[in-house]
């Protein structure tokens, strides 16, 4: 008789596994319906050229895509992000401001299985359109920290981090790399944390080895923890782009806003 496992990567959930995990999606969906965020879902499946046009094409390695049987070229969700635009931006005149959208769902991506990460995942999705001030920072870092907090965390127990990719993005940019260059090592911060060295390996196969110089300064950047080092970090560039997009905290003689990140 034959026998069958679960795919590598994958995981199934047992009743009580799935009691828990249900624990754990009822505390986010609590704390999401407390700030006013209207839940959605949206299809597994979507068109490959949706996350080609957000990441480019080297995004596909890390995809379970395939070609289905009306010659569509398809994949699996590695994330939220860009079908969450596409869903506000076919009914963008219709949409009341701001729009507040959460959503928990099921991800996959075709990434080498390390421990405690594997293909696929569940993840809380929170999203503020149509308001760019420094109130929907604020709310989607206080649901963030609601969310932590319902768990019976303190703040002895977590941090917050946030990060801004087009701050990164311009500073790659005054480090003289053009955009194809910044976005493949944007990929390669994603994963400095959790494999070091070895993730400067891709780009160093699509471009050439980074100078020692430059490696070092985007390493540092990527250190910065409190908002004067960052001023400190900004300060030699003369680009108006990172001045405009540096935080309110960091720039003296101004208090200009930004659009919500995500969490």
């Amino acid at each position: 008789m034959a026998t069958f496992q679960t795919l590598p990567g994958f995981r199934e959930f047992y009743p009580e596994d799935f009691a828990r995990r249900n624990h754990i999606f009822r505390l986010w969906r609590r704390a999401a319906n407390n700030y006013g965020f209207a839940e959605y879902d949206a299809p597994v499946l979507e068109p490959l050229d949706l996350y080609r046009a957000k990441s480019g094409d080297e995004i596909e390695g890390q995809l379970f895509s395939f070609t289905d049987k009306g010659d569509r070229q398809v994949a699996l969700r590695p994330e939220m992000t860009p079908t969450v635009c596409r869903l506000v931006g076919a009914k963008a005149s219709a949409l009341k401001r701001p729009i507040k959208w959460f959503s928990i769902a099921e991800f996959y991506r075709y990434e080498r299985m390390q421990k405690g990460r594997g293909r696929c995942f569940s993840q809380l999705n929170a999203d503020i359109f149509g308001e760019a001030g420094p109130e929907a920072e604020i709310e989607l870092i206080a649901l963030l920290t609601q969310c932590l907090t319902s768990f019976g965390l303190t703040e002895e127990d977590f941090h917050v981090r946030l990060s801004d990719r087009n701050l990164w993005f311009y500073y790659l940019e005054a480090l003289g790399l053009d955009e194809p260059q910044a976005r493949a090592i944007l990929g390669v911060i994603d994963k400095y944390e959790k494999t070091g060295d070895d993730a400067f390996k891709s780009y160093a196969e699509k471009f050439e080895p980074l100078p020692e110089d430059r490696k070092a300064r985007i390493l540092s950047f990527l250190e910065i923890k409190s908002l004067g080092a960052l001023e400190a970090a900004l300060a030699e560039f003369r680009s108006e782009k990172l001045t405009a997009r540096a935080p309110p905290g960091s720039r003296r003689g101004t208090s200009r806003s930004r659009p919500a990140p995500r969490c």
